[in-house]
């Protein structure tokens, strides 16, 4: 794949300053979510099928933030900003469900309680990036 010059040009570059942390705490939650659910999903999945495709897909989602934020270009801002976006309807939905119906999750995903479980990292985090990456375009 070939990047254009408006892909990766130095004004798009977003690991500088406060991104640097952004993408640090991605890249944490990247790394234990892959660890945990994997772990999960090998040894117990019969036990909380939802809850572990749910932290799954946590993981995936906190990999592919990384990813984007690390790979720089607009383009790749953009596809952040949506993907912060859709964590923290996911956050919010899972973090909801699992106070109204806790009987549904046998055990706690990446994102029960809206994150309680990882000092609510898990709510924050997608607030901070959206802010954070609308920031990074105006700056651009």
């Amino acid at each position: 794949m070939t990047r254009t010059a408006t892909d990766r040009t130095p004004g798009t570059r977003l690991v500088r300053g406060p991104g640097v942390l952004v993408v640090w705490l991605y890249g944490v939650m990247s790394v234990g979510a892959v660890s945990r659910s994997a772990y999960q999903i090998a040894t117990e999945f019969g036990r909380a099928p939802l809850a572990y495709s749910l932290s799954a897909v946590a993981a995936l989602v906190y990999a592919f933030i990384t990813y984007t934020l690390v790979r720089g270009g607009e383009r790749a801002r953009r596809a952040a900003l949506v993907c912060c976006a859709a964590e923290l309807v996911g956050v919010l939905t899972v973090g909801t469900w699992t106070l109204l119906e806790p009987g549904a999750f046998p055990d706690a995903t990446v994102w029960s309680d809206y994150g309680y479980g990882y000092v609510f990292i898990p709510v924050l985090l997608p607030v901070t990036g959206i802010l954070w990456l609308r920031g990074a375009r105006s700056a651009a």
